[in-house]
């Protein structure tokens, strides 16, 4: 009798998105057995609280392995195909019939379960590690767990493994925030778009009752969103950059307490305090010894790219690691990418199948511009090697600076009113500097920063900057982007390297005004081929509200306090990590 499955083979229900780094498989699990749907069920953790989760498991006559996602997102849309930045516990219909188990859980205080939402915090934490064992206790589950799913799904993967259950076995977080407060802070700079829409969205899902996501009209619309041809259209959708727009039509109102105060929390706390490191999960992290499997694509760089390299740095060398690196659309919503070399690293794991998903180097990821994959045996890459460019008075980008010189922008933030009948500001809100085109093609991969040396008329200001690929019909692509709020420039220089500043981010340091001052600014971490005739791009502004600015993926932020007028010095580097254009393209 044939199986009912989402996959790659014909008959079965097409999944959107990549399905590996360009890598062939072998022996992978087949679709070979109905699901059985156990809804509502209750799961008890150490101090008593009650989470409900969905319990969706193979009709099979021996026990199976079970893969856990857990979330504050309603476990009842997690399958209804919606293209929603909240469905990220990954596709039922895929690993069901695969001989998986498919444990979805709402974490204490959402979707029914008791307790009190923390946002991450530590009774959460220890929760998912109670999570992991009671699967594995199910009489239906052979004691072999793994974890599933992208953003805040991934998120809680490495929080249940720091805790170190017994019988989690190996981890796949997608898209996953190590530290919460760069979810919310960029650098000491409020990402406020995003910030304030994801929590209404949490707060707003989380009282919601069941009847609303489970009757006969949402069952109709199901069907609508999983035909063929309505699903393909959500192929090229970003969910989390739809998140960040549902912040200007949210009206629905949620509970003071937990979701108000934990906003106030969160927004009030620009610098990493005792709060933030309560959620600070690359923290536990370092207590990580199962296998995992890190992802993510390169376009995420306002909220999950960060955490990729500083997961990657911390596990590398303690536990099998892979990483694999998307290109643009490498995640899409509702989340269904990555599923077949998930099965090859869940397969090889928790069944003991040779799928070969450890063969060849540990990173693997698409070179944009490229249009390929690359392999590397570590990141960044060695082969690297860091080119300067100065950012010139007369707004080029260029390896020397003959003429040294300065520019100024001005920022004014709401409220500043211009007199009645001033011509228009002299000066720009928003700086560009410009290579000429390349005369040949450039691949800059791995860590990249900006050395700002500038000074500023008032007491603190914003620094948003945008790295972007111009081509010859002069559209730019945004590539990655970097942010510091001034006061918070302090560097822990043991820990930094030359592309890669490491800021403490723990208190502000008065900005001497009107005095030259040099900022080291990270930029996320990328990878790009610029193409030969194409403009290498920098931004500099301290507001990328009202669409002029470029915000990668819509994130905006919160602006600066005071009106400045802010001077870049010609002295100022953009530092970026040039390797050879052969490069390492990847084999199946």
């Amino acid at each position: 009798m044939a199986v009912s499955a989402a996959g790659t083979e014909p008959g079965q229900r097409r999944l959107n998105g990549p399905q590996t780094t360009g890598r062939s498989y072998r022996n992978l699990s087949p679709p070979a057995y109905g699901i059985i749907e156990e809804f509502d069920t209750e799961i008890v953790v150490r101090d008593g609280t009650v989470l409900l989760a969905d319990v969706l498991r193979p009709d099979a006559p021996e026990p199976v392995p079970a893969l856990v996602a857990a979330s504050c997102y309603p476990r009842e849309i997690q399958n209804s195909g919606a293209p929603l930045g909240f469905v990220e516990a990954g596709a039922s219909d895929f690993w069901v019939p695969r001989g998986y188990g498919h444990v979805i859980v709402d974490v204490r205080g959402t979707g029914g379960s008791g307790g009190t939402y923390t946002m991450l915090g530590p009774e959460e934490q220890r929760d998912l590690a109670d999570v992991v064992e009671w699967v594995a206790g199910q009489p239906w589950c052979d004691g072999n767990v793994g974890m599933i799913g992208i953003s805040y799904f991934g998120m809680t993967q490495l929080a249940a493994a720091g805790h170190c259950p017994p019988h989690l076995k190996a981890i796949f977080p997608g898209a996953a925030t190590a530290e919460l407060y760069e979810a919310i802070w960029h650098h000491g700079v409020l990402s406020s778009t995003f910030a304030s829409a994801w929590l209404a969205g949490v707060g707003i899902l989380a009282g919601k009752k069941e009847h609303l996501f489970r009757n006969r009209v949402v069952d109709v619309v199901e069907e609508v969103l999983k035909s063929p041809a309505v699903h393909q259209r959500f192929e090229h959708l970003n969910g989390e950059a739809a998140v960040s727009a549902l912040g200007a039509v949210m009206r629905a109102s949620y509970p003071s307490d937990p979701f108000d105060r934990l906003w106030t929390e969160a927004v009030s706390r620009p610098v990493r305090d005792g709060w933030w490191q309560d959620r600070n999960l690359a923290e536990a992290a370092r207590r990580i010894s199962v296998p995992v499997y890190l992802f993510c694509d390169w376009e995420n760089v306002p909220l999950h790219l960060p955490s990729t390299f500083t997961l990657w740095e911390s596990l590398e060398g303690r536990v099998p690691l892979r990483m694999g690196l998307l290109g643009k659309n490498g995640l899409t919503w509702p989340w269904e990418s990555m599923h077949v070399e998930a099965l090859a690293w869940f397969d090889h794991w928790l069944k003991g199948v040779d799928t070969g998903v450890l063969d060849g180097p540990p990173v693997r990821y698409w070179m944009p511009g490229a249009e390929e994959f690359r392999t590397a045996e570590t990141w960044p890459p060695p082969d690297a090697t860091i080119i300067d460019y100065a950012l010139r008075s007369d707004g080029t980008l260029a390896p020397t600076d003959p003429s040294p010189g300065e520019r100024r922008y001005l920022f004014v933030p709401d409220g500043a009113e211009r007199p009645r009948g001033a011509p228009e500001p002299v000066l720009p809100s928003m700086l560009a500097w410009e290579s000429p085109p390349l005369a040949n093609a450039l691949d800059v991969v791995g860590e990249m920063e900006l050395v700002l040396d500038a000074r500023i008329s008032a007491l603190d200001t914003h620094w948003l900057v945008t790295l972007q690929d111009v081509d010859e019909d002069d559209q730019a692509e945004d590539v990655t982007a970097g942010w510091l709020r001034a006061s918070l420039r302090a560097v822990d220089e043991e820990a930094s390297r030359p592309g890669r500043p490491v800021l403490a981010l723990t208190s502000a340091e008065p900005v001497p005004s009107n005095s030259l001052v040099t900022y080291r600014i990270p930029l996320v971490p990328n990878a790009r081929r610029f193409a030969r005739h194409h403009r290498i791009r920098l931004t500099l502004t301290s507001d990328d509200r009202g669409g002029t600015a470029p915000a990668m993926m819509g994130f905006r932020h919160a602006p600066p306090a005071d009106a400045s007028v802010n001077t870049v010095a010609s002295s100022s580097r953009l530092r970026l990590p040039a390797t050879s254009s052969s490069g390492h393209p990847a084999s199946g």
